[in-house]
């Protein structure tokens, strides 16, 4: 089922930042609407902070079973050392596609796990711009999660293609910024899934005469790389959207 929740923020960033943690999701798993945007005022006077809603999927609720003992600890996906759920689950998945490969599976400190596949034929498991791998990562959140009372988020990687993945992203966005101030206007970059489009935000956010914002819709919605003439109020303008 999708649920949402609201969260205000000094700055639209901060607000998600504060959603996620409360939620324990990651910005992959999400899709985010500003409500309103921060507003710094004059001299303090008539500042306001940012509201955004967050949409997420949350597993169906499980039908109540009969009371167990006190001394019972509660079920979680993430309870057992050896992940039965996640390795069941993406064992059975994996042998349906007909990839073989090597599943090493860690925890997180925020409590979530990273799971992380080796071994051939890791390109069909990946796809196109990583839509299959995301996909996979879906589901085994969805399966895993299903009927547990705290949620647990788990990532699904192969052959570490997704720091791979956000380093060439930065790298892309530093050039696209370049492009946008040599030649003084914007830059649009291909579509992205929201999760490529917030590594884009996040590497420029900091970046001196630019700023970003997305445009479109799904499937095809895209960050726009824009050219600033001048800082105002002494600080760098902030990016119109972040979804």
């Amino acid at each position: 089922m999708i649920k949402t929740l609201e969260k205000t923020g000094r700055t639209e960033e901060d607000a998600i930042s504060a959603a996620l943690a409360e939620l324990g999701l990651e910005r992959d798993d999400v899709s985010v609407e500003i409500v309103e945007r921060a507003k710094s005022g004059f001299l303090g006077i008539g500042a306001s902070p940012a509201v955004i809603r967050i949409s997420y999927e949350a597993p169906d609720e499980a039908p109540k079973a009969a009371p167990a003992s006190a001394d019972a600890p509660a079920a979680s996906p993430a309870a057992a050392g050896d992940y039965p759920e996640i390795r069941t689950f993406l064992g059975g998945l994996l042998e349906r596609m007909g990839v073989k490969a090597e599943m090493e599976i860690s925890p997180r400190e925020n409590g979530g796990v990273n799971v992380n596949l080796s071994g051939t034929g890791m390109g069909a498991i990946i796809g196109r711009r990583g839509e299959t791998l995301d996909a996979i990562q879906h589901l085994t959140n969805y399966v895993v999660n299903r009927g547990s009372e705290k949620h647990t988020h788990i990532s699904v990687d192969a052959e570490c293609y997704r720091s791979k993945r956000e380093e060439s992203l930065t790298r892309l966005a530093e050039k696209m910024a370049e492009k946008a101030i040599k030649y003084k206007r914007s830059m649009a970059l291909e579509p992205m899934n929201s999760y490529e489009r917030h590594v884009i935000h996040t590497a420029l956010q900091n970046y001196e005469g630019v700023t970003t914002s997305s445009t479109g819709v799904e499937p095809n919605r895209r960050v726009v790389v824009s050219y600033v003439k001048s800082e105002q109020n002494g600080s760098k303008p902030q990016s119109r959207e972040w979804a």
